[in-house]
């Protein structure tokens, strides 16, 4: 699996929001989006699914372009995990579930079925699976939006700000999650992080973003104090203990 965006850029107005992106990811990669707010990393994820329509370039996953499939076909390729979702009076199992619609034929079969229960049962929904999802704890539901993400059977999953209300634990429970099922099911992730630390702890490629466009891209060598001071005018310390790197704002 290969996924490559090729000079995207895209804009609310006549004035381009994001423009010129340019990267690529393979499998087994996770890839985090950094950059202060308004940057446009939200509106690259959109592009990456067409939620939102590129104004130009190409998203290209082996060899498809996406910006020209239809969406219930990008769905079959692409899962997304929005940065805010709202919890319904719906049982977790039958929430995970709706993420087959995009491969779901005349009604559910004894595949969706399969899908749905080995996903949960990888994530460690199974004590959750009869719950309603407006009773689960904020690191509960977001482990939901996943699996919900996962039975589609995606090649890339997209996530936008997936640590964000999460405290400290679950913050690494679920970096830690998202770093295993991309290596187990031979996947790619993107997703979008406001925590640097978080990020160079737990994903193998970066994107720096500065003025809707990616200042630098490559793997934990771009996480730099000239990187830093540049992408969000903040000087840092980076370090290691225990073979983890680290920032420290000075």
């Amino acid at each position: 699996m290969k996924l490559r965006v090729q000079d995207v850029e895209f804009g609310y107005t006549s004035s381009p929001t994001i423009r010129d992106v340019t990267f690529g990811v393979e499998a087994g990669d996770l890839l985090s989006i950094v950059g202060p707010n308004g940057v446009g990393k939200t509106t690259l994820l959109k592009c990456l699914n067409r939620i939102l329509q590129p104004r130009r370039g190409a998203v290209l996953l082996d060899g498809d372009d996406l910006t020209t499939m239809a969406r219930t076909a990008v769905a079959r390729r692409v899962g997304y995990v929005a940065q805010r979702s709202v919890a319904s009076r719906m049982t977790v199992y039958d929430m995970v579930l709706l993420g087959r619609i995009p491969r779901i034929g005349w009604g559910v079969g004894s595949d969706d079925l399969r899908v749905a229960d080995a996903v949960i049962e990888l994530l460690g929904l199974g004590e959750l699976a009869l719950r309603y999802a407006d009773e689960l704890s904020g690191g509960e539901l977001q482990l939901v939006q996943i699996a919900r993400a996962l039975v589609q059977e995606p090649l890339v999953m997209l996530l936008d700000e997936p640590t964000s209300n999460l405290d400290i634990n679950n913050q690494h429970r679920l970096m830690s999650t998202i770093q295993q099922v991309v290596r187990s099911n031979a996947i790619a992730a993107i997703m979008t992080i406001h925590d640097v630390n978080l990020a160079i702890r737990y994903a193998n490629k970066f994107i720096l973003m500065r003025d809707g466009a990616v200042f630098a891209a490559g793997g934990r060598e771009v996480i730099t104090p000239a990187a830093m001071r540049a992408v969000f005018s903040i000087e840092v310390h980076v370090g290691e203990v225990s073979g983890i790197p680290f920032l420290v704002p000075l």
